[in-house]
């Protein structure tokens, strides 16, 4: 916790600075081409990714495809190299949708007396397993609380408990005791699969706590990307063997499995919300069959490289990422079923596009090279993104940085930004230093409860342990209220993963040219900086995963 402290102190001490620290201009080689970023070419950009006839460009249509296209010629446009698979732009991911079919099976068999089944829908609800058309599992239970393994942090549910083998239930509640940091990561539910998997467990079963509240339904066709050899390489919801069975049970099947058990509900539950691990090794066995289906998909991450100018640090890469992909075509809002995502993420991928400009109208380029890399499935769960963090195509280990650009919300003009991820590490000094070329303060995040920096593809580089930020509004507002992310939380209600995210939205296409102008400077300074960014001392990123 006290690494956590120290971060937020570090963090309101750089606000606090940057609140009083005064302006200074951008270098001047850079001013002429980054005065050249406008208001309209950002539009431009917007407007043709967000046209109807791309179709919302969901992944392996012919509307991602035009969107795939529109990228390349502006990379080609502005002399941006190729940097995909085989000398070309692109990127193959392999993207699998698995959908449970009917007849899904879950029955209690308790040490003594008939077997029990549960229904469907009523008591419990399978995900997709993406590597099995076929699953039989049957073994015994554990409860093992949150699921969370962490005994560096001084809590281990799995302590003493033996999953091997077995179907490991836990409760989606959030522990109260952990900072934001460790239990966002902690309480991910990729990050519970995983320790349940790196227990021996071969099920996992996410369990509801309310009474009357019925488990909820997958979404349906849950999405992973499969490597060339056709296995799964990328899942949010499947992390490979041991595990087989991942699925929700209601709080009325809960306490069915925690009969005879040296414990129950309402004791444990108890435990675990005063931050006691309540373990259990649970008396029935359960028996469980599904049967997933899948349609398998070809899409595109789109990869474009500025070449460095330093021969000795030309060979390292900072990454701009922009997720290029939308929802497509999907149920009716107001009559409308075509979900543009003009802010989500058009606006995301014009930033990078105006970056591929500027770096184009540059005499002299930085030290280090800079990808510029639109990635797909990002509303499927991240993953191109993921992807290409496990796979880039570039050595892994020259990667040193990534700046994501994920719906910057341009709504009204841009004062202030925050910059989710750069207090744990050293990547605050040339956000603090682009910022100041542009006037701006750094503000600490004004919607904590969104969990932001978990959420978008910077964190796919995190998990691979590379330095990674995402630069988002700030609160501040020029009539001085300073409520922007109220302003945002209205607009989202009514915009957000909605056909109504086309053009004819709210736009400030000034605060888009400000916000490619920034996430430009960002990336430049990053470039050039001699030494290559660091994980601060005891960041828990840092520790969890650059190691």
């Amino acid at each position: 916790m006290r690494t956590v402290r120290t971060a937020f102190l570090l963090l309101s001490c750089w606000t606090a600075y940057q609140a009083v620290a005064q302006p200074t201009a951008p270098p001047k080689a850079l001013r002429k081409p980054l005065s050249k970023v406008s208001a309209a070419g950002y539009r431009a950009h917007v407007q043709y990714l967000a046209d109807d006839k791309l179709r919302g460009r969901l992944p392996g249509t012919a509307g991602y495809q035009l969107a795939v296209d529109y990228v390349i010629s502006q990379y080609q446009k502005y002399g941006v190299l190729p940097a995909g698979e085989n000398g070309t732009y692109l990127q193959t991911v392999r993207l699998r949708r698995a959908f449970t079919e009917p007849g899904a099976t879950l029955q209690i068999q308790p040490v003594q007396g008939p077997a029990r089944p549960l229904t469907y829908g009523q008591d419990f609800t399978f995900y997709p397993n993406p590597a099995e058309t076929s699953t039989t599992v049957t073994a015994p239970l554990v409860f093992a609380g949150f699921g969370i393994s962490a005994p560096e942090l001084g809590y281990d549910d799995y302590a003493g408990l033996d999953a091997t083998g077995k179907i490991v239930v836990v409760t989606r509640q959030e522990p109260r005791q952990f900072p934001d940091a460790v239990r966002l990561y902690n309480t991910d539910l990729l990050t519970v699969l995983q320790t349940a998997a790196r227990h021996g467990a071969v099920g996992v079963l996410l369990a509801a706590v309310k009474p009357n509240v019925k488990p909820p339904e997958p979404i349906k066709g849950l999405v992973s990307v499969l490597n060339a050899g056709g296995k799964v390489e990328v899942s949010r919801t499947y992390s490979g063997a041991p595990l087989r069975i991942v699925g929700s049970i209601s709080a009325a099947a809960l306490q069915q499995l925690f009969s005879g058990a040296a414990t129950d509900t309402t004791r444990a539950l108890a435990a675990l919300r005063a931050g006691k691990p309540a373990s259990v090794a649970l008396l029935p066995r359960l028996a469980a069959t599904q049967r997933s289906r899948y349609q398998d998909v070809e899409s595109y991450n789109v990869v474009g490289k500025v070449p460095g100018a330093d021969p000795q640090l030309r060979d390292e890469y900072v990454v701009h990422t922009a997720h290029l992909d939308h929802l497509g075509v999907g149920a009716p809002i107001e009559g409308d079923s075509l979900y543009n995502g003009a802010h989500d993420n058009a606006t995301g991928v014009a930033s990078l596009l105006e970056i591929a400009g500027v770096y184009s109208r540059l005499k002299e380029k930085p030290r280090r090279s800079v990808l510029l890399t639109m990635v797909t499935g990002e509303e499927m769960g991240l993953m191109g993104s993921a992807y290409f963090a496990r796979n880039p195509t570039v050595p892994k280990n020259q990667l040193v940085a990534n700046i994501n650009t994920d719906m910057p919300t341009i709504i009204a003009p841009l004062l202030s930004v925050v910059a989710l991820g750069a207090e744990n590490s050293s990547l605050a000094t040339p956000v603090a230093e682009a910022t100041r070329m542009m006037s701006l303060s750094v503000e600490v995040d004004p919607e904590p409860a969104q969990n932001r920096f978990i959420r978008s593809d910077q964190y796919s580089f995190v998990t691979q342990g590379i330095p990674a930020l995402h630069i988002k509004y700030g609160n501040k507002t020029a009539d001085g209220r300073h409520n922007l992310s109220e302003q945002v939380q209205q607009w989202r209600a009514r915009y957000y993963h909605k056909p109504q995210d086309d053009l004819n939205g709210i736009f400030d296409f000034e605060a888009g040219r400000q916000y490619a102008q920034l996430n430009f400077l960002i990336g430049y300074l990053i470039a050039n900086e001699p030494q290559r960014p660091t994980w601060n001392a005891g960041n828990f990123f840092g520790e969890r995963f650059a190691k």
